[in-house]
């Protein structure tokens, strides 16, 4: 673009980026100013990096933001962006807004935890979703208008307890026995923490194009995978990570109030947030490392956790998903949606080794039997060809070896492999066993939920087994995979299979 030398509109919000490039903190300053504009908005971006004269063009273009103009003065360049584009701005009027900008803030640690406090049993063939369900329609609208500043704290929280009401009422009427809120406060299963934690903000996908050395192919490889990279938010660290507000424990403190039953609360797993959160040229100005940055998700988990523990959870569920990306995908550089496209890795053994680390960091001194870990191999499409594939022999060391009490597992695809491969699993253990595919429309019969169960009873016996699907409704806000429709008849369908074996093994 050539410089002019006015722009032809004023802004309506303006900061200085300095000498930051798009690579280096400069996206995360757009996204704070830009997010609460209303579409049609103005922006200017003051820089003094040359870099960003050839990088916001094309960022711009990847966002659908249009790049207005251009001026020049000695190294002092000024950019006009529009949230959207110009014809949006002529439509309506436009107000200038005043923006609220998150600075870095000093984190606080607790002197000590809270002890677990006393929770309701969770027997036998219990029956619970994985954790999300999908949300209407004006909840999805009431998170992007939160998240961009367009609507008050008070107001999101008012509009997802409704929503959380409406997940609720549909497990009871299914008869489910371990009960979630359905992630409805959400974005998605992990990325949510981002805009919870101190000095962490959640970034759209697509602002990290820059980062990667071909954006044009990065871009394509998200088409790929069926990604939709401009709804979908990712995790950005620019300072130390602190736990001032709880990430999930207000959740459980709502479902509390609509439910005697047991009560499930999924958290993202350590190494599922150190694989996410850690990105060269953020990160790295706040830690040295991916395993500094690790110590302190691994402190403020435990955090949760202890809290969670103390209000009564019944299980804390960790997701650890890109355990199967480390095992099944080859080349290291071979991306993934389920590290947000950015995954960066070591040799298996090794990443396996430091995420049992991570993982019995966190739980070390809990009651094992109110922990669970969740593993899947892909939940962001209904195209089950773009997922992973490969059995759990390769993970199952790492099972044996993480101190949780249950493993909710995705089983009912052919893409895991055969249940036979998990008999070696500590005899302490329980095992959720995956008994529908949540990506599929049909609704698998009772008939055939009871052969999948008998099948695990034969391995496992029928004291250990809880029932599940295969991951979540919803793991991302945005692209759920099936309807809420279908969601509740698998689970009801589930509850009455989960009937059937209690009645047989209980004589």
């Amino acid at each position: 673009m050539s410089t002019i030398n006015k722009h032809p509109y004023n802004a309506d919000v303006s900061f200085d980026g300095g000498d930051l490039d798009c690579g280096n903190g400069l996206l995360l300053l757009i996204r704070k100013h830009i997010d609460p504009l209303d579409r049609g908005g103005l922006l200017e971006i003051l820089s003094t990096d040359t870099s960003v004269k050839e990088d916001l063009p094309a960022w711009c273009r990847m966002t659908k933001n249009e790049l207005i103009s251009m001026t020049e003065n000695g190294r002092q360049r000024s950019y006009l962006v529009c949230k959207g584009n110009l014809i949006e701005r002529e439509k309506k009027s436009v107000a200038p807004l005043l923006v609220s900008i998150k600075a870095n803030v000093n984190v606080v640690i607790p002197d000590q935890l809270p002890l677990p406090s006393k929770a309701p049993d969770i027997l036998p063939f219990s029956v619970s979703g994985i954790g999300s369900w999908p949300r209407p329609r004006w909840m999805l609208s009431a998170m992007h208008d939160h998240m961009e500043g367009r609507l008050s704290e008070e107001e999101f929280q008012a509009t997802a307890d409704d929503a959380v009401r409406l997940v609720v009422e549909a497990q009871l009427r299914a008869g489910v026995d371990i009960i979630t809120d359905g992630e409805q406060r959400r974005d998605s299963y992990s990325s949510f923490v981002a805009g919870i934690l101190d000095n962490c903000q959640l970034i759209p996908l697509t602002d990290l194009l820059p980062l990667v050395d071909d954006p044009e192919e990065f871009e394509r490889e998200l088409r790929a995978l069926d990604v939709p990279a401009g709804d979908v938010r990712h995790p950005a660290v620019f300072g130390p990570l602190g736990r001032s507000l709880p990430l999930a424990l207000h959740e459980y403190q709502f479902v509390k109030t609509l439910t005697p039953k047991p009560i499930k609360v999924a958290l993202p797993g350590p190494y599922l947030l150190t694989r996410t959160m850690w990105m060269e040229c953020i990160s790295d100005r706040a830690y040295l490392s991916r395993e500094t940055l690790a110590v302190d998700i691994v402190r403020v988990l435990r955090e949760e956790l202890a809290f969670l523990l103390s209000s009564g959870t019944a299980l804390v569920q960790f997701d650890e998903p890109v355990l199967t990306e480390v095992v099944f995908t080859g080349a290291k550089t071979q991306r993934s949606f389920m590290c947000g496209a950015l995954s960066e890795k070591g040799a298996p053994a090794d990443e396996l080794a430091f995420a049992r680390d991570l993982i019995n960091a966190v739980v070390e001194g809990f009651p094992i039997e109110r922990t669970a870990i969740h593993m899947c191999r892909g939940n962001w499409t209904a195209d089950e060809s773009t997922c992973l594939a490969g059995n759990y022999e390769p993970l199952l060391e790492t099972l044996r070896a993480v101190n949780v009490g249950t493993y909710f597992l995705e089983l009912c695809t052919p893409r895991a492999g055969e249940l036979e491969v998990l008999r070696t699993l500590p005899d302490d253990r329980r095992i959720g066993i995956g008994v529908v595919n949540q990506k599929l429309t049909t609704v698998e019969s009772v008939n055939d939920i009871v052969s999948k169960l008998e099948s695990a009873v034969n391995i496992f016996g029928s004291k250990r087994i809880l029932i599940n699907p295969d991951c979540g409704f919803a793991t991302f806000a945005d692209n759920p995979v099936t309807s809420s429709l279908i969601a509740e008849k698998k689970l009801a369908n589930m509850v009455r299979a989960a009937g059937i074996m209690r009645d047989h093994y209980s004589r």
